[in-house]
C-alpha cells in the first residue's frame, strides 16, 4: 500500500508531504496507481519550482519513499501560491485514493512543534 502522510500547520496550510510504499495494483511497469500517485506529487513539486522559483526541501530514495517540505523564508505572496498547488495536489491524490483505496492510504497529521 502508498502511505501519504500531509502535514499541515495549526493554521491547516500544508508543511510537508511524505509517500512510502508501493501500491501492488499491477506487476512494476504498469501499475497505474504507483504511476498516478508519482505523476502528481512530482508534478507538483516541479510546478513549483516552475511557477514560483522556489525549490522545495526533498528527500527521496530508490525505494519509493518521499518527502518534500517548505523552506522557512517565504513571502507571504509565494507561500499562498504554493499552499494553491499542494492543495490541488491533495484533491489529485484523494481522487486517487476514492477508487484504489485497497492500494493507497492518505492520513493527515498537525506539524509537531519544534
Amino acid at each position: 500500500m502508498i502511505d501519504i502522510t500531509i502535514t499541515r500547520t495549526d493554521s491547516d496550510s500544508i508543511h510537508s508531504f511524505e509517500i512510502s510504499g508501493h501500491a501492488f495494483f499491477a506487476n512494476r511497469g504498469q501499475d497505474i496507481v504507483c504511476a498516478g500517485v508519482s505523476a502528481v506529487s512530482v508534478g507538483t513539486i516541479n510546478a513549483v519550482h516552475a511557477l514560483t522559483g522556489v525549490t522545495p526541501l526533498i528527500k527521496h530514495r530508490d525505494d519509493g519513499f518521499l518527502r518534500c517540505g517548505l523552506p522557512n523564508d517565504l513571502s507571504e505572496d509565494v507561500y499562498e501560491k504554493i499552499q494553491l498547488l499542494l492543495e490541488g495536489m491533495v484533491v489529485s491524490l484523494r481522487t486517487i485514493e476514492e477508487e484504489y483505496g485497497k492500494h493507497i492510504k492518505i492520513t493527515f497529521k498537525k506539524q509537531e512543534v519544534e
